[in-house]
């Protein structure tokens, strides 16, 4: 069985190569292979100069959009191009911590979950503005009570899928919308999804985190979006 984990960066020039190297360290299950799959959103920093580093390496495939288009239409890009059974999303900055992988594949492995979230919110969470904390929390009761089904954390990166039921996805929306989109769609399909515990480190705009409120009302809105759209 093989993992691919995705990682879409925009302008992660300081964490992209600490990024891959941890990736490429973790212990996975016996048996399983990965490969990492990177797409460089039309980054302006010295981005591009880092992924130099990992040319010619078997595990890192790397590929460059001509211009920013979004975390969302990085990671369609990255679903199209990933080859493994199993696909993991994997930030580019140092929020989510990739030795963390193996709780999320214990219970996809075993048969319990289709598809497993990290969720931060049963896990522990340092330096998280009081004001996003909120916005997710608002988000999550809101998924509760039009789809009926009780998740603590939408909008994690740490998302593992099998690759049957995300690459056969058409995913619309924009930048961060994918998150919601995605977990829409999911429960609308019947996929069992499963939320284990994850440790989270939140970055501040000024150390480069890029959700902005008009990015964060797109994300809300999504979940109102795929509820009632056939």
């Amino acid at each position: 069985m093989k993992l691919s984990v995705l990682i879409p960066v925009y302008n992660e020039a300081a964490t992209i190569a600490t990024v891959i190297k941890a990736v490429r360290a973790v212990v996975l299950p016996a048996g399983m292979t990965r490969e990492i799959v990177v797409v460089n959103d039309g980054s302006t920093d010295a981005t591009a100069r880092e992924l130099e580093k990992f040319y010619g390496d078997p595990l890192v495939r790397i590929f460059h959009q001509p211009s920013n288009r979004g975390k969302a239409d990085a990671l369609r890009r990255a679903i199209r191009e990933a080859s493994g059974d199993l696909l993991l999303v994997q930030d580019a900055d140092l929020e989510y911590d990739p030795s963390e992988y193996p709780k999320l594949l214990a219970p996809l492995l075993a048969g319990k979950a289709d598809v497993v979230y990290g969720s931060r919110f049963l896990g522990v969470i340092r330096r998280m503005e009081g004001i996003n904390r909120w916005a997710n929390e608002v988000s999550n009761a809101t998924f509760r009570l039009l789809y009926g089904q009780k998740f603590t954390d939408i909008n994690t990166c740490f998302k593992l899928f099998r690759a049957a039921d995300i690459k056969g996805m058409t995913i619309i929306s924009d930048h961060f919308a994918f998150e919601t989109e995605v977990t829409a769609k999911l429960v609308r399909g019947g996929s069992r999804i499963l939320e284990v515990p994850i440790a989270y480190e939140a970055r501040s705009v000024a150390q480069g985190k890029k959700i902005n409120w008009i990015r964060a009302l797109a994300m809300y809105g999504a979940i109102i979006r795929f509820r009632f759209q056939r």
